[in-house]
């Protein structure tokens, strides 16, 4: 369990985490979304006792990190995949790691078993290895503790598809297991995959706290895409929906979004009219839709328009 209460942490006049409060429990993934200047890391980063709070508690099972006797066997981190000696092997630092809290070699052996990286990957310098193989060993190095608490600071940056449907896997697998996961990510695609639960941010502040489902079915309705030949068709089809109470945008030069209506009743429109159409799809609302909504007023570096939008 992962307990943060008023959490804050100024830097000078700047706030990075404005008095957060939340709690992240064992059994599932929570995601942890924000753009970015949110305060993700910095939160981390006061969870493992990193930086030091300017007011408020970060808790880990009930107690501050520093107080924790043995930290690697009750909360493991990967925060930066590039944290290891450029000389020294991936194997020789978990067994440093791993002596240092008395913990046997033999663990070494089994979370680089667990995490995929064979005995000739282990032993490469750590200027030798890919970003993705710099994750899989963090995060070896995070399980040396066989710990209850995990947190993961984009741990798929860096990996090949296979790599990023593993993390899916593990992370799901050790949240089944009863831990907790707190598991932050850019990817909302992935997260959407991953995530039992989302906790967003946006320039220091909770914005957000719900299930992944909940969450999306508050953010943008689900619609119909339309797309066919026949201008004047799809404008009658368009005000047929209208008339409906359907709203009903252009999306390009020769298709139609509709928010309001089904695809059911869209293509049977369609029929009715006899607009000849090459394509009719239901576009599924989604993560990535319900975050940009949540977080349009606390993005720090926002792009002008592009292409039409800036004609």
């Amino acid at each position: 369990m992962i307990t943060l209460r008023g959490l804050t942490k100024r830097f000078g006049t700047a706030t990075a985490v404005d008095d957060l409060t939340v709690d992240i429990g064992p059994g599932q993934v929570t995601g942890f979304l924000g753009p970015n200047g949110a305060g993700k890391s910095t939160t981390m980063r006061m969870v493992l006792g990193l930086d030091r709070p300017t007011a408020g508690q970060a808790l880990v099972n009930g107690r501050a990190y520093r107080a924790l006797r043995h930290p690697l066997h009750e909360v493991g981190a990967l925060l930066d995949a590039t944290g290891i000696h450029p000389t020294r092997s991936g194997r020789s630092h978990l067994r440093a790691m791993a002596r240092s809290s008395g913990i046997p070699d033999r663990r070494v052996a089994e979370v680089l078993d667990l995490v995929g990286l064979d005995g000739r990957a282990a032993d490469k310098p750590g200027r030798t290895l890919s970003l993705g193989m710099g994750q899989r060993l963090g995060i070896a190095g995070a399980l040396l503790g066989d710990p209850p608490v995990l947190l993961l600071d984009e741990p798929v940056n860096g990996l090949d598809p296979d790599g990023v449907r593993w993390i899916r896997r593990f992370t799901r697998t050790l949240a089944d297991e009863g831990r907790t996961v707190l598991l932050s990510s850019h990817l909302m695609s992935e997260m959407q995959q991953t995530a039992d639960r989302v906790i967003v941010l946006g320039r220091g502040r909770l914005i957000a706290d719900a299930p992944l489902a909940e969450l999306i079915t508050a953010g943008p309705a689900a619609s119909v895409r339309v797309r066919g030949p026949e201008p004047a068709g799809l404008a009658a089809l368009g005000a047929r929906l209208t008339a409906e109470g359907a709203t009903v945008a252009a999306y390009d030069a020769d298709g139609l979004t509709v928010t309001g209506a089904s695809a059911a009743r869209v293509g049977d429109l369609v029929y009715e009219l006899g607009v000849r159409v090459h394509e009719l799809a239901p576009v599924a609302a989604s993560l990535e839709e319900a975050f940009l909504e949540l977080t349009a007023d606390s993005v720090e570096y926002a792009a002008g328009p592009t292409g039409s939008e800036a004609r």
